[in-house]
């Protein structure tokens, strides 16, 4: 595979800010990709969060790092040094990717996440971080690339690429396992909290499988390779579910602070266990004593005030 990059300097809509232009182009056999300037953002608009994905290039020339221009390297350094935007934006640096090839480019890639709901002070954000002077192209993908189409492209003044949102799910799995063969594991005992044993696995495309995206809402794909796959079937109990209740339940507001309270919490003080019914394991079945048998079995019901439980009731009656 033949690599071969250009550098030079393209000026934006306003031409006292120049944007420098890091066109890469790979070429593998008679066919040639190419990629867009710098920056490189990737941003998937779902029901409940906002997640975004930020390239950071690290084999900047120095020629590049002079010409990088003053917005964009502001918007670089933003980026990478917080872990924090706002009161709601995360950065999950534990996700972080280090040092990886895409494109021909070295650098790292970068997770930020929001909730869906403050996608227009997002918007408001990068029209004041002059965001809007550089010419550039974002790739787009979830139920949010058309809702905020509009706003965005008259904000912003930039490129949008909308991506389908299965194709670029398997693009992006078939990216990290060949990335990484440890990425993918599983737990032998995911109920014992004590000792779930993790293992990795090693995950194989010529195989076909069962993929389960939980987003808002579930879809679950049948795989045959990474060209072919379908969805056979999905719910709407997902993510969004688990957000809706647990500030109903909670009085949280917020994906990041449900997360924390569930991590505080014990489940066994609302669940069923096995062994609550056999008095421990049940051998013939293999079943250790401390699986779930029944989740909540009514001891949280029990819990609620009575007015929240007639909210949910009218809720599912009007549904």
């Amino acid at each position: 595979m033949d690599r071969k990059r250009s550098s030079s300097i393209e000026h934006s809509k306003s031409a006292k800010i120049p944007q420098l232009k890091m066109a890469t182009s790979v070429t593998s056999g008679s066919e040639e990709i190419a990629f867009p300037v710098f920056p490189w953002f990737g941003i998937d608009i779902g029901g409940t969060l906002v997640k975004l994905v930020y390239f950071e290039p690290l084999d900047l020339t120095a020629d590049e790092i002079r010409s990088e221009g003053e917005i964009l390297m502001n918007i670089r350094r933003y980026l990478t040094s917080n872990r924090a935007y706002g009161q709601e934006g995360v950065r999950d640096d534990a996700l972080e990717l280090k040092k990886i090839e895409l494109g021909g480019r070295q650098g790292n890639l970068h997770f930020i996440r929001f909730p869906t709901s403050k996608m227009t002070n997002f918007i408001d954000s990068c029209v004041t971080r002059n965001l809007h002077t550089l010419t550039f192209k974002i790739f787009a993908t979830g139920g949010g690339a058309y809702k905020f189409e509009k706003d965005i492209v008259e904000k912003l003044k930039i490129s949008w690429s909308k991506c389908d949102e299965l194709d670029t799910l398997m693009k992006g799995l078939c990216y990290i396992s060949k990335l990484n063969s440890n990425e993918c594991f599983y737990y032998e005992e995911p109920q014992n909290d004590a000792n779930p044993n993790k293992n990795p696995f090693t995950f194989d495309m010529k195989h076909p499988f069962l993929l389960v995206n939980i987003g808002s809402g579930i879809s679950i794909l049948y795989v045959e390779s990474e060209s072919s796959y379908r969805r056979i079937t999905g719910t709407s109990i997902g993510g969004g579910t688990f957000l809706g209740l647990c500030c109903l339940l909670t009085g949280c507001s917020t994906y990041d602070e449900a997360i924390q309270l569930a991590s505080e919490g014990d489940s066994t003080k609302v669940d069923k266990l096995v062994k609550d019914i056999y008095g421990g394991d049940y051998e013939r079945f293999g079943l250790p004593g401390h699986i779930v048998a029944s989740s909540d079995n009514g001891e949280l019901c029990k819990q609620i005030p009575v007015e929240y439980r007639q909210v949910i009731l009218r809720r599912k009656r009007a549904g």
